[in-house]
């Protein structure tokens, strides 16, 4: 009976004690667990300081490369090479710097603010510098638009003189007018069944042209098939530089008055049905010309 009584004596004693470790224990492994997360926050508010302070010192050297490609100042060009470089080796120091180091990256932090002060003082000075340069290219910009307006003067005379002789070429030239073309069987009747058709007759008028040079001139007559191919035997003339073949020449005593021409293309081949063109030419120009069908 003593025993037992000894043995609740101890249990009263002892089971509060237990309790109270119990509680102590979860405490504590409550607050290591709550440690735990709060330094995993720090670790990743530390990383991402890391990595705006990487984006800030990548920013600043693409600011001085920029600024490199904005002057043309040869001394100003290598101060700024010098202080891209510094910039690099910042950065190069920060990558190899652990986010958790924290007097590191304070020094780093504070060479950040420093470079930021050094970079705003070269844009002032370029800024300056290109203020002064676009003064003194406004300055000359006048002087050479004087001179401009001077040549502009001189041009503008000669362009009135070659103008004034263009006008008198185109007058000049040679104008076809009232073209027509007509599909003739072996009779000399007008067909247009292409299995009949024997000869091709193209008649226009050479218009007056009291401007136009006289004397003996060489009238080209192409006739085109449906297929854009040209009815020839391998005569060429000149035109625009190049050399088209003809189909009919011509040679006229052009005296500066009206005159009737007549042309004629014998058909010694096989013709298809569908529109023809016949374009006339003369001193490398096109002067007239018009469409016939045959069925």
């Amino acid at each position: 009976m003593k025993q037992k009584n000894i043995l609740t004596t101890l249990a009263i004693v002892l089971i509060p004690i237990l309790c109270a470790i119990v509680a102590y224990l979860a405490y504590r492994t409550n607050r290591a667990e709550e440690d735990n997360e709060q330094m995993k926050e720090y670790q990743a508010l530390a990383e991402m300081d890391k990595l705006e302070m990487q984006n800030e010192y990548e920013e600043f050297a693409r600011q001085y490369q920029e600024l490199q490609t904005q002057i043309n100042n040869d001394s100003l060009i290598a101060q700024l090479e010098m202080e891209q470089q510094r910039v690099e080796e910042l950065q190069e120091e920060l990558k190899r710097t652990r986010s958790n180091d924290a007097a590191e990256i304070m020094r780093l932090k504070k060479e950040l603010a420093t470079l930021r002060e050094i970079l705003r003082n070269y844009v002032m000075q370029i800024d300056s510098l290109n203020r002064l340069n676009q003064q003194l290219n406004q300055e000359n910009e006048n002087l050479r638009t004087e001179n401009q307006q001077a040549q502009q003067h001189i041009s503008n005379l000669t362009t009135e003189k070659e103008t004034l002789t263009d006008k008198v070429a185109i007058a000049s030239q040679l104008d076809a007018t009232g073209v027509s073309a007509f599909s003739k069987n072996k009779k000399g009747k007008q067909t247009q069944k292409v299995k009949d058709v024997k000869k091709f007759q193209i008649s226009f008028t050479i218009s007056r042209n009291v401007t136009a040079k006289t004397g003996m001139k060489s009238i080209y007559v192409r006739i085109l098939t449906p297929t854009n191919e040209t009815l020839t035997q391998g005569g060429t003339f000149p035109f625009e530089n190049r050399t088209l073949e003809y189909s009919i020449r011509k040679d006229i005593e052009y005296t500066g008055e009206e005159q009737q021409v007549t042309v004629y293309w014998d058909v010694a081949q096989t013709l298809m049905a569908g529109q023809y063109r016949a374009d006339i030419f003369a001193d490398g120009h096109r002067i007239g010309g018009t469409t016939f069908s045959l069925e």
